[in-house]
């Protein structure tokens, strides 16, 4: 499918999402959010695809925020729907129930750092810059900020980068745990793809359910985890992949996933 404002190529099941607007920093206005949403809900059911990779067009940025201009029109009755409408598609991202690598190219503020935030695992160059900015406008975040940001972090480093809007490195963003990693820019997408393909090659049926089994400790108790954790478990256990796994392993040879 041909879109305005996104790029994808798919390639050894590996998907390459880039946000392409880069005369406006890619920031994020409600056509590249319906974009991405029809995207990632095609990805979701496409066994073509195990893993996705986001990025952002240009050396500036991976997404600068929201489109200004858009969102100066929101009022007390849109401003609502204005929100629900962006934690859909992120809602969307980081249930997609495949791990989606966020390449973080230069700046991710408001919504940019939002959209990093709904993806599992994120690398930035040593270019990126993070922030929730929002409350410079007279707004707090409204893609879901104020929540994964708080999970992630921890909820005094949250109020603090939220309350002030102020900017951080990627350094400091790898030390608070905002990142995984930090890469020279030239090579950001090249680590990306790696691990991505490190992933893919994986049994994909133990990969979605170590997913499902992580995502779900930030909606139900401990004891109720575990027991979820559990039933994945015993799901792997009865796989075809499992028993090639650890017939492989036994063998000493790399095991041949069919992911069944």
């Amino acid at each position: 499918m041909d879109y305005n404002n996104i790029l994808v190529e798919i390639d050894n099941k590996i998907a390459l999402l880039t946000i392409n607007r880069e005369k406006k920093l890619n920031a994020l206005n409600t056509e590249t959010l319906d974009e991405l949403f029809t995207c990632f809900s095609s990805i979701k059911t496409d066994d073509n695809v195990n893993v996705v990779v986001i990025t952002g067009s240009g050396e500036k940025a991976f997404v600068a925020g929201a489109d200004i201009n858009e969102l100066h029109e929101q009022s007390l009755l849109t401003g609502k729907i204005f929100a629900e409408k962006g934690q859909q598609v992120f809602n969307l991202i980081e249930n997609l129930g495949k791990p989606v690598i966020a390449a973080v190219n230069g700046f991710a503020l408001g919504g940019g750092c939002e959209l990093a935030l709904s993806c599992h695992i994120r690398l930035a160059s040593t270019n990126a810059k993070f922030g929730q900015p929002e409350v410079n406008l007279g707004i707090i975040p409204g893609y879901g900020g104020t929540q994964r940001l708080t999970r992630i972090v921890g909820t005094g480093i949250s109020l603090e980068l939220i309350l002030t809007g102020d900017l951080i490195t990627a350094d400091e963003a790898q030390r608070i745990g905002l990142v995984n990693k930090v890469i020279v820019p030239a090579d950001l997408l090249i680590e990306a793809k790696k691990l991505a393909e490190k992933i893919s090659s994986k049994g994909q049926i133990a990969v979605r359910a170590a997913l499902a089994s992580v995502l779900v400790n930030k909606e139900i108790p401990e004891r109720e985890g575990l027991n979820f954790e559990a039933n994945l478990f015993g799901n792997c256990c009865g796989s075809g992949d499992f028993k090639e796994g650890t017939k492989a392993f036994l063998e000493k040879r790399n095991p041949e996933f069919k992911n069944k």
